[in-house]
């Protein structure tokens, strides 16, 4: 039995990896999604809490700076909690903030936007805007992987019912043949998934689509990929929507065998109408990326289009979205994050507009109407492609595109050639910009920099390096992921 004793009368250095601790108090909510409290005065990461609460929690891990728990019981509940939505939750790793209201969650992000700036970048903020919400809560993605897996995540339950109905049994014994999942993986499990039975992230025909796979799968007996001995056929299926109405499906396997993808692919052309391009990927890797491998349009179109208002009205924006390209997987809270982006730019019509880690141009597209030149940079080729197709459909001339990695392809000689921007527009991955880069940014000497990010904490280390000829100006955290710890933030520099 675990040695239980009130947080109040706990004495560090006694304690012990699984000891209950009682009755800590939630003060406020920390990054990866856990929450905090103190124990004598050393900080508790906790998981399953809500600032509030007041709770037992078990200890997992003991460092001399911080603990770490895990709730056990919760004896007094927060007025911010709210009942959990989803019945895979507390399992699955997607949506861990479901159980905090959404005014709340908003508040803890905009709170971690300030807490990074402040102290990561050791800046001195403006006026901070209230954090922009999604409209939508849920139903909000158009993007999601679902992988096979052979065997299925078995609950600690039906493992114990399963020992004590065969106690001589092996693991691998427990299994029946319909124990196969098509779902996520178990947090930080490359080798466990679990099956989603109902999924709140993404719009219908999402969770239909979804069922129906596994359906035809198991009628067929076509082999799920056992994650651990890498041998099976069903590896992952992709299902992009688009807010045109459209939707496109990837399904991934190990090698050609026409008659099992077809046999998938016949059952969801004829259930699903909605379904415009139909797509496989065949990949013997021991992972999952498919970037480098070739992709086969079986039927229908090789892309599916979004649409996005222009900024300023006066039109719609299409935007070609194929297997490999990269889209905000909140439609709607992108637009809301461009606008912000445009409305900070504050371009007049005149300008050289450079804008890095285009991606697939969107962000260079939705601004170049309001442009003279837009220039758009990105380490990836077949994105690069991508933006110049999105120019094309939309009749846009005044856009550049240029492939490389940024650090390397942003020098003297490139702005010799191409012209020092006025603005510079930067959204670059979570792990921000290159140290090179953000030199070079204060080697060009912009007017302006607006830096769209979506992780505060690099932008706060890149946004350090600038401050040297750049004052902070602007700042605007968005909420892209709602249920989520995640929170992007837009900022303006202008130069000192």
């Amino acid at each position: 039995m675990k040695r239980k004793t009130p947080a109040g009368l706990y004495f560090c250095a006694r304690m012990r990896k699984g000891d209950i601790i009682e009755n800590l108090v939630v003060e406020t909510m920390a990054s990866e999604g856990k929450c905090v409290s103190r124990v004598d005065g050393k900080v508790i990461f906790l998981q399953g809490g809500a600032p509030g609460d007041t709770v037992d929690a078990r200890l997992t891990k003991i460092k001399s700076s911080f603990l770490e728990g895990t709730v056990t019981a919760i004896k007094k509940f927060s007025a911010d909690r709210e009942t959990p939505f989803c019945i895979h939750f507390g399992l699955c790793g997607g949506c861990s903030w479901q159980h905090i209201n959404y005014p709340t969650q908003l508040l803890y992000k905009q709170k971690q936007v300030v807490d990074n700036l402040e102290r990561l970048g050791g800046l001195t903020l403006p006026a901070i805007s209230p954090i922009v919400g999604s409209a939508k809560t849920r139903f909000y993605r158009n993007k999601l992987d679902y992988t096979f897996s052979a065997e299925r995540w078995l609950t600690k339950e039906e493992l114990h019912e399963r020992k004590e109905a065969q106690p001589d049994a092996r693991m691998h014994q427990l299994y029946t043949p319909e124990d196969v999942a098509l779902g996520y993986h178990i947090p930080r499990k490359y080798d466990l998934v679990f099956d989603v039975k109902e999924c709140h992230l993404q719009p219908d025909p999402s969770n239909a689509i979804r069922l129906a796979v596994k359906d035809e799968a198991m009628k067929a007996s076509i082999p799920f990929f056992d994650l651990r001995k890498q041998i099976g056929f069903l590896r992952t299926i992709t299902i992009r929507t688009a807010n045109t109405g459209e939707t496109m499906i990837i399904l991934q396997v190990t090698y050609d065998k026409m008659e099992w993808i077809e046999c998938i692919l016949h059952r969801l052309e004829k259930d699903f109408p909605q379904i415009t391009s139909f797509n496989y990927v065949i990949n013997g890797k021991k992972n999952d990326t498919f970037a480098d491998l070739n992709i086969v349009c079986w039927k229908g179109n090789p892309y599916i289009t979004e649409s996005m208002p222009k900024p300023d009205g006066s039109g719609t924006l299409q935007f070609r979205v194929g297997p490999k390209s990269f889209y905000q997987t909140n439609s709607e809270q992108a637009y809301e994050l461009y606008r912000i982006a445009w409305e900070m730019a504050e371009l007049k019509g005149d300008e050289l507009v450079y804008d890095l880690y285009t991606g697939t141009g969107t962000i260079a597209n939705f601004v170049a109407g309001q442009a003279k030149k837009v220039i758009g940079l990105e380490y990836v080729a077949a994105a690069i492609e991508d933006a110049k197709v999105n120019s094309k459909i939309n009749n846009i001339s005044n856009t550049d595109f240029y492939a490389g990695d940024i650090k390397d392809l942003l020098d003297d000689d490139f702005l010799s050639k191409h012209g020092r921007p006025d603005t510079v527009i930067t959204d670059p991955p979570r792990a921000g910009m290159h140290e090179d880069v953000c030199k070079m940014l204060l080697k060009a000497e912009p007017k302006k920099i607006v830096y769209v990010s979506c992780n505060p904490a690099t932008q706060a280390r890149d946004l350090s390096i600038l401050s040297e000829k750049y004052t902070l100006a602007a700042v605007q955290p968005v909420d892209m992921f709602p249920h989520t710890m995640h929170v992007e933030n837009v900022v303006s520099l202008v130069r000192k």
